[in-house]
């Protein structure tokens, strides 16, 4: 007998995109960004890892599409050389900003100005196109290529009075790709004012140094957005609205022990929350006991992650981990050094830089945290 899927999915979502219903408030985020992309403002979004930097861009392009605006997007971590990175404009350009413009026989005519031509390839599956260079191109030839293509959304959206708003995506991907693309970027950018540049990043270290070393070719180049922790209140409405809408219930106080926990965090309560609907029967009430059972699964499924963590570790980074797991702290002030049985200061400062730019902790004027709140609850349970 074929086993029959459940009526009703878990409405919570972790680790991939969080779309349509499952994308929690950023009301006021969504639009700010739609304001300053309309406007033709380039920003660059910074946030700690799983904050939801990807499901707020893909919202905000959703609703600028639906707004007419062409929307293009390029990953620079899937386009290791400048080649591959020529590749995925042409083909983006093509799909996202030629395609709404132009009929089929004419939108291959925009690429045709190019040094190098591309061989294009038909999917005979579902007739896409895909775009690629030879691999023995001169340098010179590929580069004045990309020049071109980066020219060509500024000087379509010129032509056909659209807005354009081109997001990149890991940009700090930039500086392995070609010691002179950040400044061949900069040079086309700055000339495009249809266009709004959206910068996005998994390494915040390089990309504050990309916009706020005054020696790189990007410093100031771009409003800089700092996306937060949710709200508690918006937060907790949805959570409740979320177990209702799929016919369960939740009590206050389960809410309340959810974000006592997650602080917030958007990865985090979403992990939670998703194991609590999981335990919760339809019909039924998810408690506050019934949390405490969803913590216990949820380090349970994130055991080998923290594991990895812990091991590649230094002791030194160890014990500074250890005393953060108990809460945010000054682990440079002598007073809390000597509470927590921490080594000197500049062994201190080294741990902090290597673990702020694993992106593991936080800081901020002095004070330190750990970013992901259940590893500091792996910590403590596991009495390391």
């Amino acid at each position: 007998m074929a086993r029959q899927m459940p009526s009703t999915s878990n409405p919570f979502r972790y680790g991939a995109l969080a779309l349509d219903d499952a994308f929690t408030d950023r009301e006021s985020e969504i639009s700010e960004l739609e304001a300053d992309a309309l406007n033709g403002q380039d920003v660059v979004l910074f946030a700690p890892r799983r904050y939801g930097k990807s499901s707020l861009v893909w919202r905000v392009s959703q609703n600028l599409i639906a707004r007419r605006v062409l929307v293009a997007h390029v990953n620079l971590m899937t386009t290791p050389t400048i080649t591959r990175l020529a590749e995925k404009l042409a083909g983006t350009i093509h799909e996202d900003i030629a395609s709404p413009l132009f009929r089929a026989k004419e939108r291959l005519r925009v690429l045709q100005g190019l040094r190098v031509r591309p061989t294009v390839t038909v999917d005979p599956d579902d007739g896409s196109l895909s775009f690629s260079f030879d691999a023995g191109l001169r340098v010179e030839d590929i580069r004045a290529t990309l020049e071109r293509l980066l020219e060509l959304p500024g000087q379509l959206a010129a032509e056909r009075k659209r807005r354009v708003v081109l997001i990149l995506d890991e940009f700090q991907e930039v500086t392995e790709l070609d010691a002179s693309l950040p400044r061949l970027m900069r040079s086309v950018f700055q000339q495009q004012p249809e266009v709004a540049h959206v910068y996005l990043g998994s390494r915040r270290h390089v990309m504050e140094r990309i916009f706020n070393d005054e020696n790189e070719p990007f410093w100031r180049s771009a409003k800089q957005m700092e996306l937060d922790v949710i709200e508690r209140k918006p937060f907790a409405r949805y959570i409740a609205h979320q177990f209702v809408h799929t016919g369960k219930k939740i009590v206050a106080p389960a809410i309340e022990a959810v974000l006592d926990l997650t602080h917030g965090h958007p990865y985090a309560t979403q992990e939670l929350c998703y194991f609590l609907w999981q335990d919760t029967q339809a019909g039924a009430t998810a408690t506050p006991e019934q949390v405490t059972a969803a913590l216990a699964r949820v380090l349970n499924a994130e055991h080998a992650h923290f594991s990895l963590v812990w091991e590649n570790a230094s002791a030194h980074q160890r014990l500074l981990l250890r005393a953060l797991a108990e809460g945010p702290g000054r682990p440079l002030a002598a007073d809390y050094r000597r509470r927590h049985a921490l080594p000197g200061a500049s062994s201190m400062q080294r741990a902090l830089g290597s673990l702020e730019e694993a992106e593991l902790i936080g800081r901020r004027r002095g004070e330190a945290w750990i970013n992901e709140p259940f590893l500091a609850q792996w910590l403590l349970r596991n009495e390391l």
